[in-house]
């Protein structure tokens, strides 16, 4: 299987934590699809899993038994017979503009401000903001390129991004990049200073020693300024559902948001289907000041 190390390393965790423990108990040739079942069952009633996490376990016992059933250990496949677990449908929570405005004003001395700051504005995931590097940042054609992501341990780096539609150049306007500007400046001065000690990995953000910064620091900085802004809270995630919604409320086609946020297809802004009717009240009001012609 020719997989990423970290998704290696989930799908062990998912064999090892939640399938042994309630499959290896029975001999391979005697477990039944109610066993399979009850499993999905379980996981789903403890919630020691998510939907999504669920439904991986549901293809790698699949697969397990497929290579079972090929090489003849077993006659047939009891996967075959339990249909696949469905993801119930998640509820998404995003800033307003005033809130996400808000928030960054609180946030604008924070070490980390330039990650909330492209979050928002562009909609980059997390991993894919640390595994920025300066020279996938292009000033003068004002654009970013995702071509890295730093794991969730924060100690490696994987080549390319989530999906492969991920890898990818994101415009960016002119005031973020201004603040990309001066974030360089003190990342050169900080360099300066711990020059002696100073690790140059050609980060956008790193720490006062140009290592990489994990994930979770930057969800403990930003579950911290929620508090001090005051605003709701949402998850580090919800600011690229934020920033997606920000798109559409300016009326940018499926086809641009999809190529922005580096999806497959534009299947996904059909997640994004209850801020439409606020949409729609614009627009029969934009209709009605050209119809009727009022100022």
């Amino acid at each position: 299987m020719n997989v990423k190390r970290r998704t290696w390393e989930m799908y062990a965790s998912i064999i090892n934590n939640h399938v042994v423990p309630y499959l290896g108990e029975h001999e391979l040739s005697k477990i039944t699809p109610r066993h399979i079942q009850n499993l999905y069952n379980h996981l789903h009633e403890t919630g020691r899993l998510s939907d999504e996490n669920i439904q991986k376990c549901h293809t790698l016992i699949n697969e397990a038994f497929k290579k079972a059933v090929s090489w003849e250990l077993l006659a047939k496949n009891p996967v075959a017979l339990v249909d696949r677990p469905k993801a119930r449908k998640k509820e998404m929570d995003v800033w307003s503009l005033e809130e996400a405005q808000t928030f960054l004003k609180t946030a604008q001395d924070d070490t980390y401000y330039i990650v909330f700051l492209l979050a928002l504005t562009t909609g980059i995931r997390k991993g894919e903001i640390l595994g920025l590097r300066w020279k996938d940042v292009d000033f003068d054609r004002r654009v970013l390129s995702v071509t890295q992501i730093l794991n969730h341990d924060g100690k490696e780096f994987e080549t390319g991004a989530k999906t492969i539609s991920g890898v990818r150049p994101i415009k960016v306007d002119r005031e973020t990049m201004e603040f990309l500007k001066k974030h360089q400046r003190r990342t050169k001065e900080v360099k300066f200073q711990n020059q002696l000690v100073y690790k140059d990995h050609g980060l956008v953000v790193s720490s006062s020693l140009g290592t990489p910064v994990s994930q979770r620091n930057i969800t403990r900085s930003f579950d911290r300024l929620i508090k001090l802004a005051g605003v709701r809270k949402i998850r580090f995630h919800d600011l690229r559902h934020t920033h997606v919604t920000f798109l559409i409320k300016n009326r940018e086609t499926p086809q641009v948001i999809a190529e922005r946020l580096g999806w497959s297809d534009t299947r996904m802004i059909d997640n994004y289907a209850h801020i439409r009717p606020d949409i729609q009240e614009d627009t029969a009001d934009m209709f009605g000041q050209t119809f009727y012609k009022r100022s």
